[in-house]
This record gives structure tokens, sequence and C-alpha cells, in this order.
């Protein structure tokens, strides 16, 4: 029973949010704290005691670490289907961790409407876990729209006013209409899977399991791994899918942000692996080359126009279409050791991402501006802040010693033998990376400084998260074994789908 309870405690917590309100304006905050840590708490316990040599492979039964089924609706085989490998562990574990955060930095930040706000903040951590934890195709769609609600009502009722033509409403609105669309598109595609498999044995179902075995015409697996692909890469984004991203990270709330950009995005790239790859290799293998072409452009792309921004948070949502390009390169590059450095990316990106979106609501919170223009002269008049802004836009561009440099080293070093080219432009983004990170560094805390005076530094409550993101970046690209073990089973399985398609494919020219 732990696997429900991973899902509904957020939820459970999101109702008692709501209603404690009535009671005090700061007992929202603590039970949303407590939910968190609670679910944090139980995702290191089931990784500190599961087995995860167990994992989805071709040719056998999907194994899991944990499994939990439930009939739910009988008559259209659809049941309440939940199972744990190493790959949907780490996930939870970072949703667990985020969560945390993302409460504690709204702490001060959010002062209207908290019990509803902590509402849609843990019914939206509900959701992407329940996203992690879904085998059966309905249930996985169903929470994949299910987070959709909440983070609309996050960037709409709490977001920052943006300049004019661009409020947080609209942002709200590109935002719900995107993910949306996209969705429908996903729910297409399984339902025509679901019909292929169903004209095929008779048996209407949505389990991950059974449709694994579905035989597929190639025109067909083509359509439907599409229709999987572009729901997933406007999540991810994709360029050219990526235009509702700047906006919503611009007017989100520091919460939403770390959120969007922490977890949010890697519920793409875990689609991406979990059901694009395995249930489509043949067209997946075929599609190769323009998914990797894709993510070379995203990493050029997003560095390119992050060089440009004037908005700190635009600047620090583009890096992230730079960096999530990496990962792109690694799901279809059939090596398992791209597909691992992916997994450390996913995970390295989550932390240095959410700590440069709390830095920024920090920035925001002192200078009521996020124009890098107005800003200038803050590194003598401010202390800590500043100083944690260097390391974490170092890491970004990824330093050695941190968790990006690991994931994107073992991304580049795989994917080499495959495809050469695509890893030497890819490598650009690493150039280009190390010029907004520092351009972003020099415009916002060096130069001439705006005005007089000093500047309030960090208290306790916000030095603790991104000292403790630090740590967790520098263990990360110190240590990285504990993850490459959990996931390596995991990205055996995807690597095996897709090496044995591309092999098929490269003999049949």
């Amino acid at each position: 029973m732990i696997l429900p309870w991973l899902i509904l405690i957020p939820f459970i917590g999101g109702l008692l949010c709501w209603q404690g309100e009535r009671y005090s304006a700061t007992l929202p905050r603590w039970i949303a704290l407590l939910t968190m840590s609670l679910l944090l708490v139980l995702g290191l316990w089931l990784w500190a005691t599961g087995d995860f040599t167990l994992a989805p492979a071709p040719g056998a039964a999907p194994l899991w670490s944990a499994e939990f089924r439930l009939s739910w609706i009988e008559r259209f085989g659809i049941e309440l289907h939940l199972a744990l490998d190493g790959l949907s562990m780490l996930m939870v574990v970072l949703t667990g961790l985020l969560g945390v955060l993302s409460v504690l930095c709204s702490w001060k930040e959010i002062q209207q409407k908290i019990g509803f706000f902590h509402l849609n903040l843990m019914w939206i951590l509900g959701g992407v876990v329940g996203v992690f934890l879904a085998v059966d195709l309905f249930l996985f769609f169903f929470f994949w729209e299910m987070m959709l609600v909440p983070m609309y009502f996050l960037i709409a009722l709490w977001g920052h006013s943006g300049s004019t033509g661009n409020t947080r409403i609209t942002a709200a609105t590109k935002f719900f209409i995107f993910t949306q669309a996209s969705g429908l598109i996903m729910l297409v595609a399984i339902l025509g899977l679901v019909f292929v498999h169903y004209s095929q044995s008779g048996v209407l179902t949505f389990n991950y399991a059974d449709l694994l075995k579905t035989q597929l015409a190639p025109g067909t697996e083509f359509l439907l791994m599409l229709g999987f692909f572009i729901s997933f890469a406007v999540k991810f984004p994709v360029i050219p899918f990526h235009s509702w991203l700047p906006d919503a990270h611009a007017q989100a709330p520091t919460a939403g942000s770390v959120d969007l950009a922490g977890i949010l995005l890697k519920t793409a790239a875990y689609g991406l692996l979990r059901f694009a790859l395995p249930l489509f290799p043949n067209a997946s293998a075929e599609f190769a080359p323009i998914a990797m072409g894709l993510g070379v452009f995203a990493i050029v792309y997003g560095a390119l126009v992050s060089f440009a921004q004037t908005d700190i948070k635009r600047l620090v949502a583009y890096s992230s279409v730079s960096h999530m390009g990496f990962i792109l390169i690694a799901i279809y590059s059939g090596s398992q050791i791209a597909l691992q450095g992916a997994v450390v990316q996913m995970i390295a990106h989550g932390l240095s991402a959410a700590a440069l979106f709390i830095l920024c609501g920090q920035l925001y919170e002192r200078l009521h501006t996020r124009d890098m223009r107005e800003m200038g002269g803050i590194w003598s008049r401010m202390p800590w802040l500043p100083a944690v802004s260097l390391f974490f836009a170092a890491a970004a561009l990824g330093l050695p010693g941190t968790g990006n440099f690991v994931g994107e080293f073992l991304v580049l070093i795989g994917t080499f033998p495959q495809a050469p080219w695509i890893t030497v432009l890819a490598s650009t983004g690493l150039v280009l990376g190390s010029v907004y990170s520092l351009i972003m560094i020099h415009r916002a805390y060096f130069g001439p400084a705006r005005t007089e005076g000093a500047l309030l530094g960090l208290n306790g409550r916000e030095l603790s998260m991104v000292l403790g993101l630090a740590g967790l970046l520098i263990l990360l690209g110190v240590y990285p074994q504990p993850v490459l073990d959990t996931s390596a089973a995991s990205m055996q399985g995807v690597q095996q789908w897709l090496s044995t398609a591309l092999t098929q494919l490269v003999s049949a020219r």
C-alpha cells in the first residue's frame, strides 16, 4: 500500500491546508511542510530498502521493485496500477525534495489565500508522483492532465505582474492551452494503441505490460509514436513547442517556477523513457536522428536566446531549454552511458534550476524588479546571495565537481560513438552556457550600483535552502554512484529496446 500512499499524502495534505486557513494563516504552511517532508522521508526509505535490479526489459514481463494493482473500470480494462523501478524512485525522491523547498521558498512570499495556494501546490506534486508511478496508460493520462489545473491557478492567482500584454493570466492561459492540447494528442495516440491491441487480442486493456506486446504496422507505429512524442515535446519543451515556458516562468511565483523547472519538465523526459521508446522502439529508432537534431538545436538556440534576455527569470527559463536538449540527445542515442547521464542531468538540472529560481525570487523580494538593467553593484552591498548565485551559475555551465558536469559529460561521451557530429555540435552548448551564466552574474551583481545603501542579506531559512541544494549538487558531482546504481537496470532496459531497433534499421538499409 505504500505506493498509493505516496500519491494520497500530498492530496490529503492539500485539503488539510485549505481547511487549516480558517484557524491560522501559518497553519497551512506547517501542514504543507510536514506533508512534503513525509513524502520525502517515505521516498528515501523506499530507496534505501528497495531492490532496483528489477526493471522492465524487452522479451519478458515487466519486473518492478514494488507494485500495486486494484481493479477500477473493469469494462474498459482500466486499473489502478502503480509500479516502482529505479527511474521512478529517483524522480519521486526529487519531487519530495523540491516539494519541501517550494513550501519553504513561499513562506513569506505568499500572503493571500494561503490555504488555497498550498492546496494547489500539494495537488501539483501529488499529480507528478502519480505520473511517475502509473503504469496503466489511462491512469498515467489522468495524472498527466490533473497536474495542469492547479499549476494554472498557481500562475494566474499568485503570479507576478508582467509587462503590457504579458500578464500572469496570459502566461497561465498560454501554459494551459499548450499542455492541454498536447495532452489530447497523447490521448488519441493511447486510444489508437489500445484499439490496435484489441483488434489483435480481443482484450480491451490499458495495461503497460500487455500493450508492450502489441504488433504494429510501421506506418501506424510511427504515427502513434509521433502522438506521444509531440505531447512530451511540449512539456519538455522541444523547440518549436517552447514558447509557453519563458512566460510561465517569468510570471509564476517562486514555488511555481521551482516545480515547473525542477519537476514538471522531467515528467516529459520520464514519459519518453517509460512509454514512447519501449512501446514504439522501431519508430523511435527511425525518428532518432530528427530527435537528436532537435536536441542540438535546443541546446544552441536556448543558449543564444538566454544571452539576449534582460529579465533574469526569463534567462534562467531559456537556459532550461538548452540544458534539456542534452537529455533529449541522450534518450535517443541508444547508449547505456548516455541514458544514465540523462538521469543524472535530470536530477542535477532539477537542483540547479530550482536554486536559481529561488535566488531570483529572493532578489525580486529585495529589489522589486527582475530587469538586470536596473540591477548592478549588488556584490558588496548584500551578503551571501551574490556568492551563492555565482556558485549555481557555475554549476549550470557544467563546472567539474557538480552534478551538471557529470550528467553532461556522460551524455556526450556516451553519444559520441553513435553520433560524433551531434556530440561536437552539442559541446558548443557548454561554451555558450558559460557565456550567458557569467553575463547574468556580471549584469546583476557587478558594475555601477543603481541605488545606494546596504541590502538585506539572506535569513536562516533562505540560506539553509540554497546551501542544502549546493551541498546536494556537489555530492552528486563527486559521488554519483548511488544514482547510477539505482537507474542502471531501468536504463539498460530502455537501451536494449532502442539498440535492437537501431540494429534492425541499419541491417534493413
